[in-house]
Order: structure tokens, then C-alpha cells, then sequence
């Protein structure tokens, strides 16, 4: 018997240094978890037990460190969770987030498993919830953007005079004829047509009496037959128009060619004044914009795939799904820096990074391997200890042995 005893020391001894040494050989594994193995005593209705043996290897999910790359698709989870991913028709999970895109568009990494998560509908919203799917970012065009919109915020001087210190500017009408415009402020803003066309529009305020002004737009140097009336109270505060808006209609025939699409302007003018200080512009905002070409992704801490584009634009392509189990410890590993869940795990619980019990996503930063070196070199002396005292009990069973044979 105590021959068989030694025998499972030694046995267990030697899984234990497997262990040990894979985890060594794994301490510069991205996303991988250390393990250790767990002994249990064997026993078979004897008052002395048989000897010991590997009861489980426990892995060990405690987050790894989070080391900086600089690389933006270089993904760590800081917190608890699983990259959802499809590897040959497989569901597996990783901590590893060293991706690259493909040139059909897909984020995956060195071992050929793609990121999962959640699509965009037609206007570009990210649609959260059911089954995730493959990522897939796609490499079009962004079409232009018609302007429609301008907000912009202005104070016009109070002390000036109505028909003193006028400008003039020398502009054309829509039948091509010469247009004079007199005025004393002015302020313009790029739109963008149908065709992404960039337009430059100028409003030229003129100063018509006690607390009137009076507006007219022109477009590439040339009048929108369109007057615009401004009155203010003697607080300086804007009362008409009452809502702050004008609609400035500009026809492609007489404007843009013909070639794109007639524009229609919303210019919001609210929160304008008019103070004693100098005219200026405060503030100038306008959506629309030129057709742009992708030019790279970038990736939010809630996961969303944003792609960028050459006209300064931004789109979501998808946002990458995480997901967690109830008992992590209970994932098979499948080599490549995966796992797949089992019985034993649980069901995935999968969401969006940053919500519940899942942790945000960190780009420009890998996870490190939770394996403590010095401490895995300990265990390797302790474990070679162990092993060399089970094979000097066999020695001294083996002298036991021979003295008994001996005694003939």
C-alpha cells in the first residue's frame, strides 16, 4: 500500500507542476486567467487512506492589470465580463481584445474569432437587445446632407443710427442684374446642398429705425429676394419674430444651377439681442454637410463601433455585447484564449458594456495575465518538495522491502 501512495504523491505532484508551468509559460498570455490545481485525499474503507490525487484545476477569473498599447483596437474590460465571439461556427468567450478589421469588415482576433454585439437600424440607432450577432462594419461612402438647419445668436449695437455709417456691398439678383446692399453688420456660415455642394450664405442686418432691423440673405454672392424683419424691446430682447425663425427658400434654378435639389432653410435667430456693444456672433451652428469616405473606427467604453469619415462625420456600425455567468470557474478553456460555457457555468447573461454587473470597454489597452510570477515560483518549490519526499517514501518502502526479504 505505501508503495501506491507514493505513487499517487508523485502523480499529483507532477499535475500540480503542470499546472504551475503552464501558468508560467502563460504570464505573458493576453486575457489569460492562472489556474491551480486541487487535491483531495483517496480513501476505500480502510483506516489508512490510498494516497491523494488531483481532485479539479480551479481557474483563477480575478481581472488581470490594464496595460496601456495606444492601439484603438486594442480592447481591455475593466470590471467582470466576456467578449461574446464566433469562432468556426462556435459561440466562445474571451478576455482577449487584440483585434484587427478585416477587409470585409469584420473585428477579430489573431486566432480568427469575430466580435459579436448588437446592429444599427435604418437611421443609424443602435439596436440593443436580443440575440447578438457578427460585427460587421461596413466600408461605403457616407452620402451627403442637405442643410437644413442653422441656430446662430448674434447682438446687434444698439447705438447705431438708422441710415448712418452704412456699408455697401455690390451683389446680383436672380435675373443676374446688379444688387446694392447696404447694411452695418453682417455674419455668414457654410450649408451644403443636395449634392454636397459647400454654399456660403451671408445675412446682412440693416438698421431701419428704434429697435427694427431689417435682414437679407444672399447665397454665393447672390440676393434671396426674401427681407427679413427684426424687432426688439427696449430691454433688448428679441420679440419678432415671435418664434425666432425665418424660412429662406432658395431655388436651384435661380441659385444652384439646377443641378441639386432646391434648398429650404430654418434660420433660427433665437436668443438674439440687442445691446450698446459691439455687433458679433456668439454662436453659429447648422447640420448638413459633403459626402465622406471611411477613414477608420474608433470605440466607445459602451462598446459602440463608430466609423469616421473624411467630411469630420461619425456613424455607429454596432456596439460590442458582453456577457458574464453566474459561476465563471465553470467555463471550459478551449486553448486561443477562449472558453465556451457549460453546465456548470451557467447561461451567459449578455448586455451592453457599462451596464448591470458588466464592466466598461477600454480602448487602447490589453489585459494583462493575472498569473503572479513570484508567486507561482513559491509553488513550484513548495510542489518539488513534495515530490521529492512521496519518492523518498518509496525509497524507504523499497529498504522496508528488502529487509524483509532478507530475513530468509
Amino acid at each position: 500500500m505505501g508503495f501506491s501512495q507514493a505513487l499517487s504523491g508523485l502523480n499529483a505532484a507532477a499535475n500540480s507542476l503542470d499546472v504551475l508551468g503552464n501558468n508560467i509559460a502563460n504570464s505573458q498570455t493576453v486575457g489569460y486567467k492562472g489556474g491551480s490545481a486541487q487535491f483531495a485525499d483517496v480513501f476505500a474503507n480502510s483506516q489508512v487512506g490510498l494516497g491523494t490525487q488531483v481532485s479539479a484545476v480551479l481557474q483563477n477569473f480575478n481581472s488581470g492589470n490594464l496595460e496601456t498599447t495606444n492601439r484603438s483596437l486594442d480592447l481591455g474590460i475593466s470590471g467582470q465580463g466576456f467578449f461574446r465571439m464566433e469562432q468556426g461556427g462556435q459561440v466562445v468567450y474571451s478576455r482577449n481584445g487584440q483585434l484587427t478589421l478585416t477587409p470585409d469588415g469584420y473585428l477579430q482576433n489573431a486566432s480568427g474569432a469575430r466580435v459579436m454585439g448588437y446592429g444599427v437600424d435604418a437611421d443609424g440607432t443602435v439596436q440593443v437587445g436580443g440575440q447578438p450577432q457578427i460585427i460587421q462594419v461596413g466600408a461605403d461612402e457616407m452620402p451627403a446632407s442637405a442643410t437644413t438647419e442653422v441656430n446662430t445668436t448674434f447682438n446687434l449695437d444698439s447705438r447705431t443710427e438708422a441710415g448712418e455709417e452704412l456699408n455697401s456691398v455690390t451683389l446680383s439678383d436672380t435675373a443676374g442684374a446688379n444688387a446694392e446692399v447696404d447694411y452695418h453688420y453682417s455674419n455668414n456660415f457654410t450649408t451644403y446642398d443636395s449634392l454636397g455642394n459647400a454654399r456660403n450664405v451671408t445675412i446682412y442686418y440693416e438698421k431701419t429705425g428704434a429697435n427694427a432691423w431689417q435682414a437679407t440673405a444672399a447665397m454665393d454672392g447672390k440676393v434671396l429676394d426674401q427681407p427679413m424683419a427684426l424687432q426688439f424691446n427696449q430691454n433688448g430682447q428679441l420679440v419678432t419674430p415671435a418664434d425666432g425663425k425665418f424660412q429662406l427658400d432658395f431655388a436651384s434654378a435661380d441659385f444652384l444651377d439646377g443641378a441639386p435639389a432646391d434648398m429650404s432653410l430654418s434660420l433660427d435667430v433665437t436668443g438674439s439681442t440687442q445691446f450698446g456693444n459691439n455687433a458679433s456672433t456668439s454662436s453659429l451652428l447648422q447640420n448638413g454637410y459633403t459626402s465622406g469616405a471611411l477613414v477608420g473606427i474608433t470605440i466607445e467604453d459602451d462598446g459602440t463601433v463608430m466609423r469616421n469619415y473624411a467630411n469630420e462625420q461619425s456613424r455607429p456600425a454596432g456596439q460590442i455585447a458582453l456577457a458574464n455567468f453566474r459561476n465563471p470557474e465553470g467555463l471550459k478553456p478551449t486553448g486561443d484564449n477562449a472558453w465556451v460555457a457549460t453546465d456548470a457555468s451557467g447561461q451567459e447573461m449578455v448586455g451592453a458594456a457599462g451596464t448591470g454587473m458588466l464592466g466598461g470597454i477600454e480602448a487602447g489597452t490589453v489585459e494583462t495575465s493575472n498569473v503572479d510570477m513570484a508567486r507561482e515560483l513559491v509553488n513550484m518549490i513548495v510542489t518539488q518538495r513534495a515530490y521529492q519526499a512521496n519518492s523518498q517514501t518509496i525509497k524507504t518502502q523499497d529498504e522496508v522491502l528488502q529487509t524483509a526479504i532478507n530475513l530468509r
